[in-house]
């Protein structure tokens, strides 16, 4: 079989510099808190110029892979949880996946975070919940505070997990399978009652210390989140991203 032609992509130095910085931390060889030699010993031992060197390391620190402990040193950290989310974000939106796609992985990663926040939640965790419930209620159906509140109290329920894994790969499903949906509630009034009782079931089944029912509500809730979008007319084959785009502009137009 012959060789096929491919036109190739030159990296620029700088991600050159970032990609083996980030590739020796990933490896274990730098660890956290380790402290990077300075810029013009990198720019050195690399054989680039100093402006390279400093363009990579923005990139890292940008990207949660160093912090700046000084105003001319760098260590090397663990990037946050919304950070590494933010590229999945990302990548799963120029996949163009679908609200069915997002859905099916949800259905299971939601009830497992609130079965294991059921065992390992503390009060910081349960102190969070109440305080998003009673937030929720509030806003009294009000669209973006509502969903706003909403993402933030799956992410909090997978905080309570204790599980770092669990975390990361649910966090960019949960916020592009919730963006746009504000513009689903004057479609649906009967939403945010709904919600408001799904959510306090499964505090008060984390409080319980009840992961069988903390699962089971939050199944519910997840499904429940599925017929509204039916109920609405939005396609589930179709990509999130332009769904999501297409109800922000008809929010707008309402307003």
């Amino acid at each position: 079989m012959a060789l096929k032609p491919k036109a190739l992509r030159v990296q620029h130095a700088y991600e050159q510099v970032s990609n083996e910085i980030e590739a020796q931390i990933l490896s274990g060889s730098l660890k956290p808190g380790d402290t990077l030699p300075g810029e013009v010993e990198m720019a050195g031992m690399f054989g680039v110029n100093r402006s390279t060197v400093r363009e990579g390391i923005r990139r890292l620190e940008c990207e949660g892979f160093v912090r700046r402990i000084s105003p001319r040193k760098m260590a090397v950290s663990i990037p946050r949880m919304a950070e590494l989310s933010s590229r999945q974000t990302r990548a799963l939106s120029m996949l163009d996946v679908t609200f069915d796609e997002l859905w099916h992985v949800a259905v299971a990663t939601e009830p497992l975070a609130a079965a294991l926040a059921a065992q390992h939640a503390d009060r910081d965790d349960l102190a969070a919940l109440d305080e998003m419930q009673a937030a929720l209620e509030a806003a009294e159906g009000e669209g973006r505070v509502s969903v706003e509140i909403d993402t933030a109290f799956h992410s909090r329920v997978a905080a309570a997990s204790k599980n770092r894994v669990l975390q990361l790969a649910r966090e960019p499903i949960g916020f592009l399978l919730y963006s746009g949906i504000d513009a689903l509630i004057p479609e649906l009034p009967q939403a945010m009652a709904r919600q408001v009782v799904a959510h306090a079931h499964v505090i008060d089944a984390i409080r319980a210390r009840d992961p069988n029912r903390a699962r089971d509500w939050m199944r519910r809730h997840i499904d429940d989140f599925r017929r509204g979008y039916i109920q609405a007319g939005l396609p589930l084959d179709a990509p999130i991203d332009g769904v999501a785009s297409r109800l922000a502009d008809l929010g707008q137009g309402e307003a």
